[in-house]
């Protein structure tokens, strides 16, 4: 498992209080984790801030599973 996913995983756990045993990389943010529309903006904004990167609106409206945000921020890198 990278590292990313891990880190992943940690802001995941930290931001929507859920169990970090059944997060995949097919996992989606909606749909299996519940998250809402302010779940999403806190958990953009905390990969930012555990990255050090920059997420557009628009960016982050294409990350719909935990893998796609990974790879986004593997590119990102």
């Amino acid at each position: 498992m990278s590292d990313t996913l891990n880190e992943v995983k940690e802001v995941i756990v930290d931001v929507l209080k859920v169990d970090d045993d059944n997060i995949t990389a097919e996992t989606r943010f909606i749909e299996d984790l519940k998250a809402d529309s302010m779940d999403q903006f806190f958990l953009i904004d905390g990969f930012c801030e555990k990255f050090d990167i920059t997420i557009t609106d628009e960016e982050a409206r294409q990350i719909q599973t935990v893998g796609d945000a990974v790879t986004f921020i593997e590119g990102k890198l």
